[in-house]
């Protein structure tokens, strides 16, 4: 199997597991637990499994010093955006929010011809508009749009962070570390980080019931754990770009789940969404051969000067 095929696996994987925060974290918001527990509990549980597996699995834990810089910067990206999108939600609502959150290919792109010079083709820059349309459709209701200007702030910093931290993790000299002992580190950081702020503010939450706390290690290690590691394996096969356009499948997984398991009804709107995501993923997929056939087709309709 070529890298390629690898990498657009590892993108569709992390898609669908990241898609399944709604399903471990609206019942931990209705158990009465704020964000900053909520990320604290999801990040210390997942640092533990992760720890856990890399001795089971007899890796070495050790990292040069020169890299503890970067693991620093990547797990304040991945804070910011893990934070910001919570934040984001109590201020403005699930709907805008997301389709706000998953500008993130956008700033990815952007990011990368500003400060790289890597410029996307046509075929992308189509699938990112595309992508972005469908989490619109998915994510908004109705045709009035009312928008808090420091939610709009917030969810954008959200979209930043997570294109951050792609782009850092593409181009950084910790690219080739092994994925799990990368993702391990990342969340030492973060969960010090809400630690930290948890600290300065009320302090973690206890958890209220059992069932919170199956919900905590079931968000821990499928939407976080497994996530973050094919989104490192992705990113290391595809590149930042392409990876992060194969996230507009993240909100597909949530509404699946609202209407099979919370039995919520499946809209016109819901199906239009997906069908642009989907065409999106496909253009991503299809990219080159799309490219080279169209030059194919040009050369042969332009007209030939005598």
């Amino acid at each position: 199997m070529s890298a390629k095929v690898k990498g657009f696996m590892y993108g569709v994987a992390t898609s669908v597991t990241f898609g399944l925060i709604p399903l471990f974290t609206l019942p931990l918001m209705h158990a009465g637990l704020a964000s900053d527990s909520i990320l604290f509990y999801r990040f210390i549980t997942a640092t533990i499994a992760l720890g856990l597996m890399i001795v089971v699995k007899k890796e070495s834990f050790k990292v040069a010093w020169r890299d503890v810089p970067i693991i620093v910067v990547l797990a304040v990206f991945y804070t910011a955006s893990s934070m910001f999108l919570l934040y984001g939600y109590e201020a403005m609502g699930a709907g805008v929010a997301t389709t706000l959150h998953f500008t993130y290919p956008v700033f990815v792109t952007l990011l990368m011809l500003v400060i790289f010079r890597e410029r996307a083709s046509w075929v992308t820059w189509t699938a990112v508009v595309l992508a972005i349309c469908g989490v619109a459709k998915l994510s908004l209701d109705g045709t009035e749009l009312k928008l808090d200007p420091m939610g709009v702030v917030i969810v954008l910093l959200s979209a930043v962070g997570y294109a951050s931290y792609i782009i850092a993790v593409n181009k950084s000299r910790v690219r080739d570390m092994h994925s799990r002992k990368l993702a391990f580190y990342v969340f030492v950081f973060t969960t010090i980080i809400f630690g930290i702020k948890n600290m300065l503010g009320d302090g973690v939450q206890p958890l209220p019931d059992a069932w919170s706390a199956v919900n905590v290690v079931l968000l821990a290690v499928a939407p976080t754990v497994i996530s973050n590691i094919t989104l490192l394996l992705a990113v290391r096969n595809i590149g930042g770009t392409l990876t992060s356009i194969l996230g507009a499948l993240e909100p597909v997984t949530a509404v699946c789940i609202g209407a099979l398991v919370f039995g919520e009804a499946f809209t016109l709107n819901e199906a239009i969404g997906i069908a642009l995501i989907l065409t999106a993923v496909v253009l991503v997929i299809l990219n080159r051969s799309i490219q080279e056939n169209m030059t194919v087709l040009l050369k042969r309709i332009r007209p030939r000067h005598p």
